[in-house]
């Protein structure tokens, strides 16, 4: 598509045409979940009602072609991300498990004379794993810091040493919308040996991804973030560590044979770390989703979410008593504070003029302390906003803030 319609695109979700407390929905907070277009929400549907059935090893009919669709997706994620081979996706419920599943069964060469270097902007799904990992072990954490809300890069080459094992840093903050310099920083300590895992739930839906180019060890994100369905997720690894890597979850699917009393052998790669039955229709609506996103085209995408923030900004920083936290080169999120007014009350009060934002931490305690804050507002866009709800926004900021002074 080279034309940017947004009414035509509007019209392609559903959720658009409800109303809260009398007003039209007006929807800020795509980076916790955005909505889902018709075509997600039908296929979907069409696989329930055509294809539903359980994948590999079935000798029937619909079980062959849910094998099909799933493992078409598979290939469609390689291609969506640029992985070298379908083996290096794995599908699994999200961004957090894919972190889980690596600190779980990567992680079990972590030994109590290792470090792990993680940033003072991430998500707590990014942080908590490796807490969890180097509690058990007894490895430290080391914490590259922030210096006016950006990596303070400078301090990297003082936390590497001979013992750093893994590096895990967001791609984009789900808290100010930085977008971090990745490949950079891999460039920066490829030569040490240090595994890179990369948060990248906040970047795939604004902009393209080459992990190749990029080189980092894992990539993980959501589907749900991404027009997608909720409980389905992709982490990418490259093959040759996930082939070193012993599975995380024991079950059906991820093994070749299995012996009693000991003595069970593991499925190859990626099947080897997808215990169980999957989300098959999460599967085949998170390709629905990419064919959305690639029928669109990621740098159209680029353009409209790139000029709807510097709209907002602009809009939003006339606002008297507004505290603005994110960059000006923000990817799709602006997060403020209203004067002294607690951003649930903001948030509670917005959602009385049919606005939804969000409000509170954002699984990022550590930002907020770096901040000084405890909670912050939320605005984050998506492709099919308008500038005119972002005029609803602010004149509804700027009426809370009379009311709430008063």
């Amino acid at each position: 598509m080279t034309n940017f319609n947004l009414e035509l695109i509007r019209n392609d979700f559903p959720i658009f045409k409800r109303k809260i407390n009398g007003h039209y929905l007006a929807y800020f907070d795509n980076a916790a979940s955005s909505q889902r277009p018709s075509a997600v929400i039908d296929a979907e549907k069409l696989f329930n009602q055509n294809n539903y059935a359980n994948v590999h090893r079935g000798v029937h009919t619909l079980s062959a072609q849910a094998t099909i669709l799933m493992e078409n997706v598979r290939n469609q994620v390689a291609r969506f991300i640029n992985a070298s081979s379908k083996d290096e996706i794995i599908f699994v419920k999200g961004t957090t498990e894919g972190i889980n599943l690596i600190a779980n069964s990567w992680g079990s060469k972590i030994t109590h004379k290792d470090n792990i270097i993680i940033t003072e902007m991430e998500h707590h799904s990014n942080i908590v794993p490796w807490q969890l990992l180097a509690k058990r072990v007894k490895a430290e954490i080391r914490i590259l810091p922030l210096k006016g809300g950006i990596l303070c890069l400078e301090t990297l080459s003082r936390l590497i040493d001979s013992n750093t094992r893994l590096l895990a840093l967001t791609h984009v903050s789900n808290v100010i919308g930085v977008t971090n310099p990745i490949k950079k920083i891999i460039d920066l300590i490829k030569s040490c040996g240090i595994i890179t895992v990369i948060d990248g739930a906040q970047a795939v839906m604004h902009h393209g991804v080459d992990v190749q180019d990029l080189g980092c060890d894992f990539y993980v994100f959501s589907g749900h973030k991404i027009y997608g369905p909720t409980g389905i997720g992709i982490l990418y690894g490259r093959k040759n560590i996930l082939n070193d890597m012993p599975p995380w979850e024991g079950g059906g699917a991820m093994i070749n044979n299995v012996k009693l009393p000991y003595g069970t052998t593991w499925n190859d790669i990626p099947w080897r770390f997808e215990a169980g039955t999957p989300n098959i229709s999460g599967i085949v609506g998170l390709g629905a989703a990419l064919n959305y996103i690639k029928n669109l085209g990621l740098d159209v995408i680029n353009k409209r979410e790139t000029s709807l923030c510097q709209y907002a900004q602009k809009k939003l920083s006339l606002i008297p008593n507004i505290t603005l936290y994110s960059h000006l080169n923000s990817v799709g999120i602006i997060s403020f504070n209203l004067g002294k007014h607690h951003a649930f009350d903001v948030g509670s009060f917005l959602d009385q003029y049919g606005i939804a934002i969000r409000t509170g931490h954002h699984c990022a305690m550590p930002l907020m302390r770096y901040y000084k804050v405890t909670a912050m507002c939320r605005a984050s866009l998506a492709f099919y906003n308008s500038e005119q709800e972002i005029d609803r926004l602010v004149s509804s900021l700027i009426r809370i803030n009379h009311l709430l002074n008063n």
